[in-house]
C-alpha cells in the first residue's frame, strides 16, 4: 500500500461560518483548494434536491517535513477565528497519494439553484434536465455557489434579469453571478473586484463557460466604474453579493448611481438583523424595496431605482 501523502483536515460548521472557515483552510491547503459539502433533501415530487443543514469544509495538507508546522499554524488561525464565533475542533484523516484528487473531487456535485440554473464543477458529468449550466472551478474558497448568499443572489438574478440587458457585478468573487447572467441572456456583463485573485478566478471561469467575450473583468469597485475606467458605467441590473458594512460604504461611493432609472439592484450577503438598515439606506438613494428572500440567517434584497 502506498504511503499516505496527504492529510485531510475538515470541520463541520453552520452555513454562515462555512466560507470564513474555508478562507482559513485555503491559506494552508495548497493542493486542490478547499471543498464544502452539504446535505441535500429531496422533495418527493422533484428530482433536484435543496442543500440543508451543516456544511463540511475540508482540504488537504501535504505530508512533508513541514506538515507539523503547517498544522500548528492552521490550528492557531482556526483558534483566532473561533474567538469570534465558536468552532468545532478540526478532524484529520490520512489519504493515499493516488486517491487524494478523487477524494477531493467526489464532494463536489451539481447544485440546482432556482428554477433554471445548475452550478457544477468542470469535471462533472450529468443530465442537466434543461437547466442552464454554470461551471465553476472550486479550487478557490469563494463563490462556488454553496453559500446561501450566493444562492439567493442567483435566484433573484434569474427572476429579474431580462434577456438582452447589460449587467454589473460589484465584488464578483469567482464570477459566478456575471457568468450566470450571460448564460441566462444578458448581452454582456461587467465584473469587478478589489481582489486580484478574484479577477483571475472570474477570467478563468468565464473561459471555462465560453462566455469570456461577453464579460469584462477588472480590478476595482464602484468608484472606478463611475470614473469611466470600464466600458459600462450604468446598467439595468446591478448585483452586489458582499457583506452589509461594505454595501453601506459602497452606497456612499455611488452604488445606486450604477443603476439606470427603473433598473434593479440586487443586494446579498446580509444577515437578517442588517436587512432593515440596508433598506433604509437604499431608500435615501431613491431605491424602493421590491422583494426580500431569506435562507437561514441570510437575506437578499431586490430594489428598484426611481
Amino acid at each position: 500500500m502506498a504511503e499516505p501523502r496527504w492529510l485531510e483536515v475538515s470541520l463541520i460548521v453552520d452555513e454562515e461560518l462555512a466560507e470564513a472557515v474555508a478562507e482559513v483552510l485555503a491559506r494552508f491547503t495548497t493542493q486542490g483548494g478547499v471543498a464544502m459539502e452539504q446535505a441535500v433533501t429531496y422533495d418527493a415530487y422533484e428530482i433536484e434536491g435543496q442543500p440543508v443543514g451543516p456544511v463540511k469544509v475540508f482540504g488537504y495538507l501535504v505530508a512533508d517535513a513541514n506538515l507539523e508546522e503547517v498544522r500548528q499554524r492552521l490550528e492557531e488561525a482556526l483558534w483566532h477565528l473561533g474567538q469570534i464565533q465558536p468552532l468545532p475542533s478540526p478532524t484529520y484523516r490520512w489519504v493515499e497519494d493516488q486517491d487524494w484528487m478523487e477524494a477531493w473531487k467526489q464532494h463536489y456535485h451539481p447544485l440546482p439553484i432556482g428554477t433554471r440554473l445548475l452550478v457544477a464543477p468542470p469535471w462533472a458529468e450529468f443530465n442537466a434536465q434543461g437547466r442552464v449550466v454554470v461551471r465553476i472551478d472550486p479550487s478557490m474558497a469563494f463563490g462556488t455557489g454553496t453559500h446561501p448568499s450566493t444562492q439567493l443572489s442567483l435566484e433573484l438574478l434569474e427572476h429579474y434579469l431580462h434577456p438582452g440587458q447589460e449587467v454589473i457585478d460589484v465584488g464578483c468573487g469567482s464570477g459566478i453571478l456575471a457568468i450566470a447572467a450571460v448564460k441566462l441572456g444578458a448581452t454582456r456583463a461587467l465584473a469587478v473586484d478589489i481582489d486580484q485573485a478574484a479577477v483571475r478566478a472570474t477570467e478563468e471561469n468565464a473561459h471555462l463557460n465560453n462566455v469570456a467575450a461577453q464579460i469584462e473583468v477588472g480590478l476595482g469597485s464602484v468608484r472606478e466604474i463611475l470614473q469611466g475606467r470600464f466600458s459600462l458605467r450604468r446598467a439595468p441590473l446591478v448585483l452586489a453579493n458582499i457583506l452589509a458594512p461594505v454595501i453601506k460604504a459602497l452606497f456612499e461611493d455611488g452604488l445606486a448611481d450604477l443603476v439606470i432609472p427603473e433598473g434593479i439592484l440586487i443586494l446579498s450577503g446580509l444577515l437578517q438583523e442588517q436587512a432593515a438598515e440596508i433598506e433604509n439606506v437604499a431608500r435615501t438613494k431613491n431605491l424602493t424595496p421590491l422583494e426580500q428572500r431569506t435562507s437561514g440567517d441570510w437575506v437578499a434584497l431586490a430594489l428598484r431605482k426611481g
